[in-house]
């Protein structure tokens, strides 16, 4: 590492941060799951990992070996490795979770009732409390933290094979418009030809939909413009889910509705997250198919009763202020739930909720922590409050 760059010469820091995080730390952490796990003894391996890691930090910040370790951490953005540790176990936990049914891992985690054979004699399930107790290990991790999620994951949905798929038979019927982010002008205009055009179709339905979070709580949002008919309006509250899901979900009732509706022959669905409505047609394995898969059942139905049937995307930029978008986004924001009772989180949001808790503990360490050094200077921001140490965009 010495070769490539000191405090005189050579790649600059970020690009040391960088090269030791992609190649250096994976290469080190690799098979960490065998021996990072609930009451193992660590004290020896930390204090391993602790010293080369300290000495990474010295290497891409170019300083002196007398600086304290937390300090100079903090500046480069490296969060310590038993934090980071800690950070790659619960998401790993997860991951087991995204295989078949049929794979050995889950066959020994899953409940032994939902399986073909219910004998499994090797299964966690069947160990007694007493048991559960005294065996250490990756998999009782794991299935402990299955408990807390709901799971979302078909991978051998048959639209979702080759051949099958809605991009294999229908590719001419939907199609995805992106917004101009540079002329708002052209945006606008777009958008308001689009809804000149459906205002004199009977056969035209336009679907604006919207998603937040608020105090845990996921508030999704849509309006369905229907000519000669009423205005839908349609309010969903979700608890512990990610915007994706409440937008995905949005669009997902939305394609139900519009469908059900007599000689309906084009949808239009309008939103800010043309991102989210991507992942309808992705055909990888991803936390949300459990809401694609029933999208995709309707779009099959809806392009199989004609070939002229179709459903267009289109990209809204949220900082525009189009005049049917600010009332969706104005209905959005006046709503204020508050939760009522417990329940499972979602895949994805326990992968993310996870992760920052990781990152606030270790914030909450380093502030109360007299590591970084009597010296450490505080830097402020322009509200004059302390900067915390960063993780994601390399130091403060």
């Amino acid at each position: 590492m010495k070769l490539l760059g000191n405090s005189l010469q050579g790649i600059n820091p970020i690009q040391k941060r960088l090269l030791y995080r992609c190649c250096i730390l994976s290469i080190t952490l690799y098979g960490y799951q065998l021996w990072f796990y609930n009451n193992a003894p660590l004290s020896y391996p930390m204090k391993i990992l602790g010293k080369k890691q300290r000495r990474a930090t010295i290497w891409v910040l170019g300083a002196f070996k007398i600086l304290p370790t937390e300090g100079i951490k903090a500046i480069v953005g490296l969060i310590p490795i038993k934090f980071h540790l800690q950070k790659l176990a619960s998401r790993s936990q997860l991951r087991f979770l995204t295989l078949s049914t049929s794979h050995l891992i889950r066959i020994l985690v899953d409940n032994p009732s939902n399986l073909p054979n219910k004998h499994i004699p090797h299964s966690i399930n069947m160990l007694t409390n007493c048991q559960r107790a005294i065996i250490k290990g990756y998999l009782i991790n794991s299935n402990n933290k299955r408990y807390e999620i709901f799971l979302l994951f078909s991978l051998l949905y048959p639209k979702l094979l080759p051949g099958s798929r809605i991009v294999d038979n229908f590719p001419e019927q939907f199609s995805f418009n992106l917004g101009s982010k540079k002329n708002n002008k052209l945006c606008f205009q777009q958008l308001d030809e689009m809804v000149l055009q459906s205002s004199s179709s009977l056969s035209m339905a336009i679907i604006i939909t919207d998603a937040s979070i608020k105090n845990n709580i996921a508030t999704s949002i849509l309006y369905i413009h229907l000519v000669d008919h009423p205005l839908i309006k349609t309010v969903h509250h979700a608890l512990f889910v990610t915007s994706t899901e409440a937008e995905l979900f949005a669009i997902r009732y939305g394609i139900n509705q519009a469908c059900n509706k007599e000689n309906m022959s084009k949808i239009i669905i309008i939103t800010n997250s043309i991102h989210t409505a991507r992942k309808i047609f992705d055909n990888k394995s991803h936390p949300y198919q459990i809401h694609t898969m029933a999208i995709l059942n309707e779009l099959y139905c809806f392009f199989t009763t004609s070939q002229e049937n179709s459903i267009e995307f289109w990209e809204y930029p949220s900082h525009l202020n189009w005049r049917l978008y600010h009332a969706v986004d104005k209905d959005l924001k006046s709503f204020n739930p508050s939760p009522t009772y417990s329940c499972k989180i979602s895949w994805d949001y326990c992968k993310k909720i996870d992760s920052n808790n990781t990152i606030n503990q270790w914030k909450m360490t380093f502030q109360a922590s007299d590591g970084k050094g009597r010296h450490f200077l505080k830097l402020v921001n322009d509200n004059l409050k302390d900067i915390k140490p960063s993780y994601t965009k390399g130091g403060p």
